[in-house]
């Protein structure tokens, strides 16, 4: 049965396990739970792996428990002890403290959420786990969920989840790394789709077998079908067997830009045939493409847009991660709103279209339709960059203060001569500021902003068209649509000095 979550991912690590210094308070190690209750989060996702397992296990290996040596980025030796760095140091002195003190880890988090009237699901690293043979790893080119005995871990794994805590669900996370590297050889992958079908059949059979099955089953895939087929994951099929109740189509490729034109159509029409949730993931991070070396958060108007959007193309809920840490009222604040979602399109909407980049294409997410190379000699050759906006526009007429289009583009000057369309309509009369691009290189680009009074966005589908006409003497190259923004404001009182009576 479909259902509304809002849905907190933390994945034991960056905001928990790694930032406390050891010993933990039990203040401390409730944090993850505290700092998103009484918020509209309903359900808490635990990342419980990443090489070994954040809680005492009996099947595999606790994360830090064993003695390793680091050999590389996710060998899982770098996940042993003794430790290179401080961070996985604190993650296990973590642990252990809490053990021995006579408390398990990961009961602490469940406990604590159902207290808080959250669900907890525990979401499990597909292929990420601390194998009894490193050969089998893809980081060491092994065949991972090929080898029989991966997968049997995995079950395990998620057996001993279902029988030895309370938890709400198991959520397969197929789509972070290493997993989104590939869990089986990739030229090995379409023909071992039956063993992973198989071992989702098994494992959804076994979660449901248990509290009488009350129990969730989750999957965080990719979100286009290619992608997920060209691994051995076959999505269509596991939802229409009905081996899921809910599906999180997501790349977790750093630098986990907000990407508000995320696929979903064909993953949302999937689904609900066959009565099963999607739930988005609302990345936490904008234009990582800059180059620069802090991470730039999404502001609560771009997580707004981002919002809607999916609500709009028919997702059920949706799943925040990954928010400046410590939590604070303005994360508190959104997380809030995101949870209501007749909220969401009373609110000004800042729509950010997610660029394309090296992170996006080693693992094949090639759907971005930026940056746009426009070329030179071409006149009147128009280059589309499609883009969603779930505002009605025409509905809310009287409401919006505001609506700016924001164009970067690459080696413009003012002698060029462009077109530039909007859904088949000019631009030209629109008024049009310049600037030179912000940042660090001033001179590479130009910023455009368009104050949009007569030509305007559509609710749904739209359609940007660029067009290079003309270039001065000299100058024999191309230009580059670098990135678009579309700034939507509301006002409390209508936009006009004698407006019309309410209709």
């Amino acid at each position: 049965m479909r259902r509304q979550r809002t849905m907190y991912l933390d994945d034991a690590r960056h905001y928990y396990l790694y930032v406390f210094e050891p010993p933990m308070t039990m203040e401390e190690a409730w944090t993850p739970i505290d700092q998103v209750s009484g918020t509209g989060v309903d359900t808490f996702v635990y990342g419980v792996a990443c090489g070994g397992l954040f809680y005492p296990t009996k099947v595999g290996n606790q994360f830090g428990a064993v003695e390793g040596t680091a050999s590389g980025p996710y060998s899982n030796a770098m996940f042993r002890s003794p430790f290179d760095g401080a961070s996985t140091w604190r993650a296990w002195e973590n642990m252990k403290g809490l053990m021995e003190r006579g408390l398990n880890p990961l009961k602490v988090l469940v406990d604590r959420a159902h207290e808080k009237d959250m669900e907890f699901i525990a979401s499990l690293r597909i292929g990420a786990l601390d194998t009894t043979e490193p050969a089998h790893m893809g980081t060491q080119g092994g065949g991972m969920l090929a080898h029989p005995e991966v997968r049997d871990l995995n079950f395990s794994i998620a057996e001993e989840l279902v029988t030895e805590y309370e938890i709400d669900g198991v959520e397969l996370d197929f789509s972070s790394p290493p997993a989104s590297w590939d869990v089986f050889r990739r030229e090995e992958a379409r023909e071992n789709i039956p063993l992973l079908t198989e071992l989702v059949d098994k494992t959804a059979s076994m979660v449901r077998s248990k509290r009488h099955g009350r129990l969730a089953v989750g999957a965080k895939v990719f979100p286009t079908e290619e992608m997920n087929l060209d691994r051995g994951i076959d999505v269509r099929s596991w939802l229409n067997q009905g081996l899921l109740d809910y599906v999180t189509p997501a790349v977790f490729y750093y630098p986990l830009d907000l990407d508000p034109d995320l696929p979903l159509d064909w993953i949302v029409e999937a689904a609900h045939a066959n009565d099963v949730s999607v739930y988005p993931p609302l990345a936490p991070y904008i234009n990582a493409w800059t180059g620069s070396r802090t991470k730039e958060f999404a502001t609560a108007s771009m997580y707004r847009a981002a919002a809607a959007n999916y609500l709009d193309r028919g997702a059920d809920g949706l799943l925040t991660c990954f928010l400046p840490w410590p939590l604070g009222d303005e994360q508190r604040a959104m997380l809030t709103e995101l949870g209501d979602h007749e909220s969401l399109g009373r609110g000004d909407k800042h729509y950010i279209l997610r660029r394309r980049d090296e992170s996006a294409d080693e693992v094949g997410c090639e759907h971005a339709a930026l940056p746009l190379e426009v070329p030179l000699g071409h006149p009147g050759e128009l280059y589309d960059i499609p883009f969603h906006i779930s505002d009605d526009i025409e509905r809310e007429e009287r409401r919006i203060r505001r609506i700016a289009l924001k164009l970067v583009v690459g080696e413009l000057v003012t002698a060029d001569r462009l077109t530039i369309l909007l859904n088949g309509e000019s631009l030209e009369g629109e008024r049009c500021l310049r600037s030179p691009r912000p940042g660090v290189s001033p001179y590479s680009a130009q910023l455009l902003e368009f104050d949009l009074a007569e030509v305007r966005p559509r609710m749904g589908q739209n359609v940007l068209a660029v067009s290079l006409d003309e270039r001065p003497p000299g100058l024999n190259a191309g230009i580059t649509v670098e990135s678009i923004e579309v700034i939507i404001e509301y006002g409390r009182y209508p936009s006009a000095l004698n407006p019309s009576p309410k209709e």
